[in-house]
């Protein structure tokens, strides 16, 4: 009876042993995997999602950046609604973005399929378009500054070259815009570029062959080869493009410093005047949390939409 009793409880703990080791061995790959992410997460911590809730905080105060804060609960998002400035930043915002973007996309695709193709000194070309990418945002404003001075800019002397009068890219309110997206648009266009070579040179050549042995023209294997297969990059810079447009500031801070008058002023531009130059920085973290929010919403629709159509096919 006792053995009986000892082969069954062996019998019962056996089972339980392999069990075991498996959670062990799960345990252990956990444990690997958050020591391989625990710096990230301390980065982004420290740089990104603190930095977030801190400003939430101080977007519910009223302070100049010293002494005792007052907490004044909504009223800086109350405040918000009533700011004519506030909602002529924001079309301006829109405005840029619906601009901009469509012109980077296509421009960089463009650029894409023309460099991907057998071309003359094509790596002269991919270099002159990427050499934007390797001047910081400052330096490039002031190239643009340069270029765009009302009395001896080189655009208005090439205008005045050709019988045209000089345009006030500084002292009116379209032309400091326009002035303002074409040097943006400038200086993305070639990250587009390196997105889309980088999708269309994982596109096989058996389907372009396919296609010219049915009878596609260039324009429908571009049509139905060349733009479906390059979706996951163009999502991809719909996304960057659009949240690059919401925060774009060095550029329209060198150039025109949101002038003249409100004009050229975007989200972030009002946000930095009125969290460091006038220094009602709780005032300023709510115009911050809205451009958060904004740009949170658009990429959350933007994915939901791409993940649908990609279970759909």
């Amino acid at each position: 009876m006792t053995a009986l009793s000892t082969r069954d409880r062996d019998s019962a703990v056996a089972p339980s042993r392999p069990r075991a080791g498996r959670r062990a061995a799960r345990l252990r790959e956990s444990l690997v995997g958050w020591a391989f992410a625990a710096p990230n997460l301390v980065l982004m911590s420290l740089f990104l999602f603190i930095p977030i809730i801190w400003a939430l905080i101080i977007s519910f105060q009223e302070t100049k950046g010293f002494g005792n804060p007052e907490w004044v609960g909504l009223d800086n998002y109350s405040t918000l609604v009533s700011d004519p400035v506030f909602w002529q930043s924001l079309a301006n915002t829109i405005v840029f973005t619906l601009v901009t973007v469509p012109i980077e996309l296509l421009g960089g695709l463009a650029l894409a399929v023309l460099l991907n193709s057998v071309l003359p000194a094509r790596g002269v070309f991919r270099t002159m378009i990427v050499l934007p990418m390797v001047i910081s945002g400052v330096a490039s404003g002031m190239i643009a500054v340069i270029l765009f001075y009302e009395s001896n800019g080189l655009v208005n002397k090439i205008l005045q070259t050709f019988g045209l009068d000089p345009i006030g890219w500084q002292s009116q309110g379209t032309p400091a815009m326009i002035s303002v997206i074409a040097v943006a648009i400038w200086l993305r266009l070639g990250f587009n570029m390196i997105i889309y070579l980088a999708g269309l040179q994982s596109i096989s050549p058996e389907l372009y062959e396919a296609a010219r042995i049915d009878g596609a023209s260039r324009w429908q294997q571009f049509r139905s080869v060349t733009v479906p297969l390059v979706g996951p990059s163009t999502f991809f810079l719909l996304i960057m493009n659009v949240i690059a447009s919401f925060q774009v500031f060095d550029l329209i801070f060198i150039m025109t410093g949101g002038g003249p008058g409100t004009s050229t002023s975007v989200l972030v531009t009002y946000a930095y005047r009125n969290g460091f130059q006038i220094r009602e920085q709780g005032y300023g973290a709510a115009i911050g949390i809205v451009i958060l929010i904004i740009t949170l919403i658009f990429t959350f629709i933007q994915w939901k939409t791409s993940r649908t159509r990609d279970l759909a096919e």
